[in-house]
């Protein structure tokens, strides 16, 4: 017998932005628990653009846009 589940389940991607001063890692942890927070059920990411910030020549922050993917609820 099929796994109905299975057959049922709708995934969505959102982009997603984040920041931190420390590292591109910090900046996708950040990300993903802020996320976590609103989005249930993530089942995956990917960094789509990692991009340096600087002032006055130095790396101000490590800037991360990512896709995340989750799972619709059922009706």
């Amino acid at each position: 017998m099929a796994n109905r589940h299975a057959e049922n389940t709708v995934a969505k991607i959102v982009e997603i932005t984040s920041q931190s001063t420390s590292s591109f890692q910090d900046a996708i942890d950040r990300g993903i628990e802020r996320a976590s927070r609103t989005i249930k059920d993530i089942r995956g990411a990917w960094v789509q653009d990692q991009e340096l910030v600087c002032d006055g020549g130095e790396i101000a922050a490590y800037r991360v846009v990512m896709k995340v993917t989750f799972v619709l609820e059922e009706e």
